[in-house]
């Protein structure tokens, strides 16, 4: 007995004849009389009685189609569901940010356009640094992650680079390169400005890429900053600017953290420092709901990328 052979039988059991049966199946009426005698035999049940205008159920007949039609209407409501979670409409789908990436317009944006697009994908969402959420995909434990410049990377991981924005330096908002002014607007941070000023830095585990650019163009302008505190997290970056404890070095997208305690500046163009957005997936995972989130946030990254060649990029704003 397999489903096929149920279908054929159902087919009968509503027609009331094995010819008309076969006409709707598409099939030939010898070949659909063998399966059903097929069924019969496996069963050990006399299914139909024949007479001469077709066939009818017997008692055995009966007791199968109610369960025969519970059994086809739950294997094709099982088969829809795979083919929904093959298609990557439906199912689970682990993402981690790092707070940095969090922060950015472009996550809470994807994240809604994802909600709306597809209803039925279940999204679980956490936060890591850069170097466990790496290692999270590359075990499994995530399906995709949302980070600035990797930490490492394990074969087998894509790292898609879907933004750019620039970095700013953020300040206490009294801090004098804060106040400096030309033509009545805030004027770019060189990086001899930055000699000697306390620096809060995100150290390598959390932030490699920028801590590690950072001081290469620092070396490169004979600029020795002078770090006095090196935390796990953007954010507890910018509490301790606020607070007043020194400056730091963040991503443009970290622009109105503590508005009323922090300035932020661009740097010189000379001083320039660009900070990606990248997507971190498994290659091998790049199915289902994996690739559909993936596929998304490609689309709405070069969307963005477009608008911003237009003007302003969505949920960017101007340093003050």
């Amino acid at each position: 007995m397999d489903i096929r052979q149920l279908r054929y039988f159902l087919a009968v059991a509503e027609a009331g004849h094995m010819t008309q049966a076969a006409a709707q199946l598409g099939m030939a009426q010898p070949p659909l009389s063998q399966q059903i005698k097929a069924l019969e035999n496996s069963t050990g049940l006399a299914l139909f009685k024949r007479h001469a205008k077709g066939v009818a159920l017997t008692e055995a007949g009966r007791t199968l189609q109610a369960d025969a039609t519970r059994l086809v209407h739950d294997f094709d409501a099982l088969k829809s569901r795979m083919q929904l979670l093959a298609d990557g409409k439906t199912g689970r789908l682990a993402i981690a940010f790092t707070s940095s990436a969090a922060a950015h317009a472009f996550t809470p944006f994807a994240l809604r356009e994802c909600r709306a697009r597809h209803p039925g994908l279940v999204l679980e969402i956490g936060e890591n640094n850069a170097a466990e959420i790496t290692e999270a995909v590359a075990e499994g434990r995530v399906h995709c992650g949302l980070l600035r410049v990797p930490v490492a990377r394990p074969p087998g991981l894509v790292f898609d680079t879907l933004l750019h924005e620039p970095a700013l330096v953020a300040m206490p908002i009294d801090h004098p390169l804060a106040l400096r002014r030309h033509s009545g607007k805030p004027t770019p941070v060189r990086m001899r400005d930055l000699q000697d000023e306390p620096m809060i830095l995100v150290r390598r585990p959390g932030a490699p890429g920028l801590y590690a650019n950072l001081l290469a163009l620092c070396d490169t302008q004979g600029v020795r900053p002078r770090v006095v505190a090196e935390v796990a997290r953007m954010l507890t970056n910018l509490n301790l600017v606020a607070a007043g404890t020194g400056i730091s070095i963040v991503p443009s997208s970290m622009l109105g953290v503590h508005p009323h305690a922090i300035a932020y500046r661009p740097l010189a163009d000379r001083g320039r420092l660009e900070v990606p957005l990248t997507l971190v997936y498994r290659a091998d995972d790049n199915v289902g709901p994996t690739a559909t989130f993936t596929t998304l946030l490609q689309s709405l990254a070069r969307e963005q990328q477009a608008t911003a060649g237009r003007g302003r990029p969505r949920g960017a704003a101007e340093p003050g």
